[in-house]
């Protein structure tokens, strides 16, 4: 089945762009980025920005999101994928990121919310002219499976607490 990205949410004022692969199930379910109640995303944004109590309303997360002067899109616009697995993703097509780029100059972080979504970067843009002044992390998922050195949500917080500076400066 093929599945499509959402827009962007972002801002003239975005300095880190999260980037992940493509829509859950469930994400797609409730038209929302890291839909899925388990998945840690939300959480780990609030915590980086030392706010405990997460909205449960999506718009406000939106609000809380721009007002970190963050951003969120997928590497993929299009692709065939059977469930959520990254592992399934086939025929992929990517966003058009070096035009995001020009349009929103402010940005200077892409944030690749695990090892597909920056694998599938560089497997169409390595070494692309629009993105050579650009911060390029490479961050653990935001999904609540543990893995052998991301157990736990202040594992994952830890980790991507390196885009604060980049956020905040």
């Amino acid at each position: 089945m093929r599945i499509y990205s959402f827009p962007p949410v972002i801002d003239e004022h975005a300095r880190v762009l999260i980037l992940g692969t493509a829509p859950s199930v469930k994400s797609l379910e409730h038209k929302q980025f890291y839909g899925h109640p388990q998945n840690f995303m939300w959480k780990i944004i609030y915590r980086l920005f030392n706010d405990s109590e997460m909205d449960p309303v999506y718009e406000n997360r939106l609000i809380f999101l721009k007002k970190h002067h963050l951003a969120l899109w997928d590497v993929i616009e299009s692709c065939e994928r059977e469930g959520s697995l990254d592992v399934n993703i086939k025929a992929e097509v990517p966003q058009k990121l070096p035009e995001l780029v020009a349009k929103y100059p402010s940005l200077r972080c892409f944030a690749f919310n695990g090892s597909k979504a920056y694998d599938t970067f560089h497997k169409f843009y390595r070494g692309h002219e629009s993105f050579k002044d650009m911060a390029l992390l490479k961050l653990p998922s935001s999904s609540p499976i543990p893995t052998p050195r991301m157990r736990t949500l202040e594992d994952r917080v830890t980790a991507w607490s390196v885009i604060v500076p980049y956020a905040t400066s």
